[in-house]
């Protein structure tokens, strides 16, 4: 039985979920019966096919009746700032992406209008549970409203979870090293966070990261042991996390890297390259994190400095995808 799926925010997630959508078979578990955007028709179809950090779009996108049109596949189109008043009978899964269901009411709308349920594409206190794929999918249960939590999230949680299977952690420290997003302004202008106030593309800025209370949220058992902060950085995709930790268990290098290649084998999301990479390599790769393995290492026996690579963007929808699908088989 296919999944029946609705994106309600055409932004940066909902454009690549749907580039992820169109490049599966046919014969696809997914059918995307409907996308809502404020945003008239014809700039929708003209930033799917024109995307600065992905590239065009290689197929057909046209402009059909209420509808985009890509390779032949027909998706209606609805143009509804409340989405109560679409009609989204039989959805079984609307994706809200466009950040800003953060009360209940907005959180809720696409259940008013007839979805079974609801998963919002970044951390919102107005969601029943915050589930990270590789870290907590367990506590799924029958959520109707469910977060996605965050890119940074996505790829901390499962990598922490590992750590803590091969050693425990006493204490740890993240920094993201993240591209700039549209929280930002292309010049300096007048933001809640001073340093997010200036020009994103000309600096590196020092901020926060909700990955930070998401962790404290998802693994609860280590709420209090590790804190994190970010920087954004003048690049467009591709961001990398930072992580120093103490071990509760001394470990040789050669163990501790034996046991993390290991454990990394078995993740559904996580990766690894012993390549030298820089971020522009690792564009569209589905992981959460990638992990570095030239630049992971040990001081001593208890610390640890684990480096890895993701595409906060495409990981991060292809893991919307993967959570969508765990909500249909509860």
């Amino acid at each position: 039985m296919r999944m029946k799926l609705a994106i309600n925010g055409f932004g940066r997630i909902g454009r690549t979920i749907l580039r992820q959508l169109l490049a599966l078979p046919q014969d696809t578990d997914i059918e995307l019966v409907l996308i809502n955007d404020i945003a008239p028709l014809e700039t929708c179809a003209y930033l799917f096919k024109y995307d600065s950090t992905f590239g065009p779009y290689a197929g057909a996108v046209e402009q059909g009746d209420a509808a985009i049109v890509v390779d032949g596949h027909t998706i209606p189109m609805t143009h509804s700032p409340n989405l109560a008043h679409v009609d989204l009978s039989g959805v079984d899964v609307l994706m809200d992406c466009t950040g800003v269901a953060r009360t209940s009411d907005v959180a809720s709308q696409g259940l008013t209008a007839g979805a079974r349920k609801v998963l919002i594409s970044g951390p919102s206190p107005a969601t029943e549970i915050t589930i990270v794929l590789g870290a907590n999918e367990d506590q799924l249960g029958n959520a109707r409203i469910v977060s996605n939590a965050s890119c940074t999230t996505n790829g901390l949680a499962p990598l922490v979870k590992v750590l803590d299977q091969i050693g425990g952690i006493a204490s740890a420290h993240m920094t993201t090293i993240h591209c700039y997003t549209n929280s930002q302004p292309m010049v300096d202008a007048p933001r809640g966070d001073l340093a997010r106030s200036r020009a994103g593309a000309l600096s590196m800025v020092p901020t926060t990261s909700s990955a930070t209370h998401l962790i404290d949220e998802v693994m609860p058992h280590l709420a209090g042991r590790i804190s994190g902060a970010a920087v954004r950085v003048p690049t467009a995709s591709v961001s990398a996390i930072d992580l120093v930790l103490t071990l509760d268990r001394g470990m040789s290098p050669g163990l501790f890297d034996a046991e993390l290649r290991a454990a990394v084998q078995t993740s559904p999301v996580l990766g690894w390259t012993d390549s030298t990479l820089v971020s522009s390599d690792l564009r569209t790769r589905p992981e959460s994190l990638v992990i570095a393995g030239p630049e992971t290492r040990m001081v001593g026996e208890h610390q640890v400095r684990v480096f890895g690579w993701y595409d906060n963007e495409w990981g991060f929808s292809a893991r919307m995808l993967d959570v969508a699908r765990l909500m249909t088989d509860g």
